[in-house]
């Protein structure tokens, strides 16, 4: 199963030129399930929605319940912003959290679930975006044992571990990524680890989501670093869940436009009775049109 996270930087930006280079890079990478942030809406369009129906996938969305901030830094305030999971299979349950910050911080971040329908199981899936001020790491750890809890609530009931995804903004050695794994300190909900997909990449793999090669993150004159991720509960039966994969995807311009100033993260897991430890793709490879 081909499993895709990526912030696509709202409505920022040469925002029309920078949808088709995101629908573009989709295309050729064709996932199965992608998890979206700063997903924009307005004037009855949705991104979400449009690249669902432009790659014949199924789609839910959450919007912000705070966006005023976000309306005045673009200076329209018509324009909503939020998550989205798009997927090859049925979503049959949704459900939003609202992450905690105090006031000063607080712009509506959310983490949306999603449960899909996969032949043979149902994957507990979920995506988020915590807040991106750089001294906010206690902040973020709020909001990490906040979503750890809404994982713990929403994962049983399969055998297929659950898969977290989003834009942490945070780097991976930081105390709210940590928290979050817990299995380099003590988990935010007693006994939950979730893995930090990217502990299965090779080590010279570049891994920068946020990339100064990047002409959006260069104006910002800010160091590279990961921060966007997925998060993979200890593997079920036979294996089932384990990232056989993980890259990043989207790093580079699409007829000279760059998507996002994210990049996206790509990772293969292993789907019982489809992916197995010699398997050469994934779902999106035997299943797509």
């Amino acid at each position: 199963m081909r499993v895709l996270t990526w912030n696509v930087w709202w409505r920022f930006g040469p925002w029309e030129q920078r949808q088709k280079a995101l629908l573009s890079v989709l295309r050729e990478l064709r996932p199965d399930v992608v998890a979206l942030q700063e997903v924009w809406a307005g004037g009855g369009e949705n991104l979400a929605r449009w690249l669902a129906q432009e790659l014949g996938m199924q789609w839910t969305w959450a919007p912000s319940h705070a966006p005023e901030r976000w309306r005045q830094r673009l200076g329209d305030p018509t324009v909503d912003v939020g998550n989205a999971v798009l997927s090859r299979w049925p979503i049959v349950d949704r459900v939003v959290l609202r992450l905690p910050a105090p006031e000063a911080y607080d712009d509506g971040r959310l983490a949306l679930y999603a449960r899909l329908d996969v032949p043979g199981h149902q994957v507990p899936f979920f995506t988020a975006h915590l807040t991106s001020v750089p001294h906010a790491s206690a902040v973020r750890c709020e909001q990490v044992a906040a979503l750890a809890g809404f994982v713990a609530a929403h994962r049983g009931g399969t055998r297929f571990p659950p898969v977290v995804t989003g834009d942490f903004n945070a780097w991976p050695d930081s105390d709210e990524i940590r928290l979050f794994g817990g299995y380099k300190t003590a988990p935010a909900v007693p006994g939950q680890v979730l893995l930090d997909a990217w502990e299965y990449a090779a080590p010279e793999a570049p891994s920068a989501t946020w990339d100064a090669a990047n002409p959006f993150v260069a104006a910002t004159f800010s160091p590279s670093a990961r921060i966007d991720y997925i998060h993979v509960g200890p593997p079920g039966p036979g294996g089932l869940g384990t990232v056989r994969s993980i890259r990043r995807a989207g790093d580079g311009p699409v007829d000279g436009v760059w998507p996002s100033d994210h990049s996206a993260v790509v990772a293969e897991l292993a789907v019982a009775g489809t992916d197995g430890p010699g398997a050469a793709g994934g779902i999106a490879d035997q299943a797509c049109p």
